[in-house]
């Protein structure tokens, strides 16, 4: 005979309990025989009386006789009263002894083994109770889904009414609760067939509480892990990148959704993708439900440097959406490469009003005055006192690496690529490119990965293409022939598409020399560049700008510019493009200035009526601005659309 394993307030174990004070065990309606054991006292009704003694129940399922031999009051049915088990007999008839007492402690018992998440299988088709927080309600055309985790991750349980019908329509998400049911196999996972579920509530929840508290610190700790290269910049940012981890590892615990941001070039992707890997691991190793990491994590493009109010509009209309159709919790908004200037802040302002954290690691020149107010967390290294050469992608690799360490190696080259997208020329580099070449990439084809990036994701428009960019990437990737194909293709067809674009476009550039020496170049990529095809506006002004460097191997200002926006770059000019938009803000009154971007690199929108008074006033900067002694230290913007 087992004994009674209900969960006392304390925690402590019951068997030992017992030996040291005087308990009797409170059976749960759904309690067997099994749950009982002679010697033990336990809460009873009064079911039945007759002339030799009374019938008692315990529960719903156990029932025995009391003697009159072993009666010391008279009871009537209904009546309850305190009895030991004397005996169970071969023919599973219980015989029970009346005991008073004055004094006593009573112990709540479930029913079966208490479990958590992780050892359900180990239990399959044994009546079992767990104790837990409800994190997702999912109403079915069947069965009612509870989503309830554990100390040790989240397992779902389906209670039944009728079809369609909601089941245990008093509990609702964050509840704490008892579920008692029969875990039975799924597919390629388990799932607690439930038989009875109850809210908790007073000291039963907070010991309930109290042991999720211990188990999550426990699986949210990320993992110890070195960094990939020893860069002493990088080490500045360890204590934010580990605190993101963790932060990201409690939301899949907590059941809250991510909804991850990213802005869609070559960096942008090198962050989310290895992040997302990495969550959708963590996702599939402490949820039960292998539908969990397409429910629970989502990454998304963002075509503009900053978090758009269109972009900010569709995320809350679809976590509004989630939240009522499949019982989500609205989501978690994890910002990368972007999210750090007052452009974002807009956004952040309409997600407070639904309580939706922010988390944000990116490497543009930031406004933490206006930023930080508005996000839980805010990973950026000018707040370190290091810049843009520290990439998004470098940073997410390692957050990622915390959170499932076991992705390295498919991961290793992820910062080379990076770095060379965005032109990091940080100290690392180095080592970066030869952790890349161990994997089998030199520079040149890292490079072509990066361009090939680009070039997808131009044409995918919003949408992430996951298996595609995976492939591309060779992230999650199962057939490495078939990435080399695809790099080869895209790489190729973009290098057409500049060529085919700079033919047309450099007919019209014109120059003129700044009163500091530098080049200026200027390009009206609305008028002389073709639209609507790749490359776009910010990626044509680019190149062309990389061309006039080479060509002159002087301090070169390139700006692509149409009715409302200018696109600028700039290698050896001491620029700070996010203080000149900050100038004409207030210089150029009407202007409707915005804009940011990196130091030497950026974008500025205007209204289209002012354009050449604010490019005239931006220009008049650019000419004051100092020389740097060495060429070729900007990095390449996300390109604007």
């Amino acid at each position: 005979m087992s004994t009674p394993n209900g969960t006392r307030n304390d925690g402590a174990d019951l068997a030992e309990e017992a030996a040291a004070t005087k308990i009797v065990y409170d059976l749960a309606p759904r309690c067997t025989i099994d749950d009982i054991e002679t010697g033990k006292r336990y809460h009873a009704s009064v079911n039945g009386v007759v002339e030799y003694g009374i019938f008692v129940d315990l529960s719903e399922s156990i029932s025995g006789l009391v003697h009159s031999s072993n009666l010391v009051g008279r009871y009537d049915v209904g009546d309850e009263l305190i009895v030991e088990l004397l005996e169970i007999h071969e023919d599973g008839d219980l015989g029970f002894a009346e005991v008073q007492m004055a004094e006593y402690d009573t112990v709540r018992v479930a029913p079966g083994e208490r479990i958590t998440t992780e050892e359900a299988s180990a239990f399959t088709g044994e009546v079992v109770h767990l104790d837990g927080q409800v994190v997702q309600v999912k109403q079915t055309s069947g069965p009612t889904i509870f989503q309830v985790r554990t100390e040790t991750g989240v397992v779902p349980c389906a209670a039944f009414e009728d079809a369609g019908v909601r089941a245990f329509p008093g509990v609702e998400i964050d509840d704490i609760v008892r579920v008692v049911g029969v875990p039975e196999p799924r597919r390629d996972y388990t799932q607690i067939e439930v038989q009875n579920l109850s809210v908790l509530t007073g000291d039963s929840a907070q010991e309930v509480l109290g042991r999720l508290r211990d188990g999550e610190a426990a699986v949210a700790e990320p993992e110890a892990v070195e960094p990939l290269v020893e860069w002493p910049a990088f080490e500045k940012l360890s204590d934010d990148l580990e605190a993101v981890a963790r932060r990201l590892r409690e939301t899949v615990l907590e059941g809250r959704p991510i909804r991850m941001r990213h802005h869609a070039d070559g960096d942008g992707l090198c962050a989310s993708v290895p992040l997302q890997y990495a969550l959708e691991q963590f996702i599939a190793r402490t949820w039960e439900d292998p539908d969990a990491p397409r429910h629970l994590l989502r990454r998304l493009p963002s075509k503009a440097p900053f978090y758009e109010l269109e972009d900010v509009t569709r995320d809350m209309n679809y976590a509004l959406e989630d939240r009522k159709r499949h019982g989500q919790k609205l989501p978690l908004v994890l910002m990368l490469d972007n999210g750090s200037t007052e452009e974002d802040t807009p956004a952040y302002r309409n997600l407070a009003h639904y309580d939706i954290p922010v988390l944000v690691v990116d490497h543009h020149h930031p406004d933490p005055e206006a930023v930080e107010e508005l996000v839980e967390m805010h990973v950026n290294p000018y707040l370190h006192g290091e810049d843009y050469r520290i990439t998004t992608g470098m940073m997410c690799v390692e957050i990622a690496r915390m959170i499932h360490p076991d992705i390295t190696s498919e991961i290793r080259h992820v910062p080379a690529v990076a770095g060379l997208a965005d032109r990091s020329e940080g100290e690392a580099m180095n080592d970066y490119l030869a952790l890349a070449l161990e994997e089998g990439y030199d520079e040149r084809r890292l490079v072509e990965i990066g361009e090939a990036l680009d070039y997808a994701t131009y044409w995918l428009r919003y949408n992430d293409g996951k298996e595609l960019i995976n492939d591309l990437l060779a992230v999650n990737c199962d057939d490495r022939e078939r990435h080399e194909r695809l790099v080869d293709l895209f790489a190729a067809r973009a290098k057409r598409d500049v060529e085919i674009q700079l033919d047309a476009a450099m007919q019209h550039v014109t120059h003129e020399a700044l009163d500091n020496g530098a080049h200026l170049y200027r390009i009206d990529v609305e008028n002389h560049a073709r639209r609507f095809t790749y490359p776009a506006p910010g990626k044509t002004t680019g190149k062309i700008h990389d061309r006039k460097v080479e060509e002159t191997g002087d301090p070169v200002i390139t700006i692509g510019y149409g009715p409302d926006f200018a696109v600028l770059r700039s290698d050896g000019v001491r620029l700070d493009i996010p203080e000149m938009v900050t100038e004409l803000k207030a210089e150029v009154p009407g202007g409707g200035v915005s804009g940011g971007g990196h130091l030497v690199v950026g974008s500025i929108k205007f209204v289209s009526g002012m354009r050449e008074e604010v490019i005239d006033a931006l220009v008049e900067k650019m000419a004051d601005a100092e020389i740097d002694e060495e060429i070729g230290t900007s990095a390449v913007l996300p390109e604007e659309e």
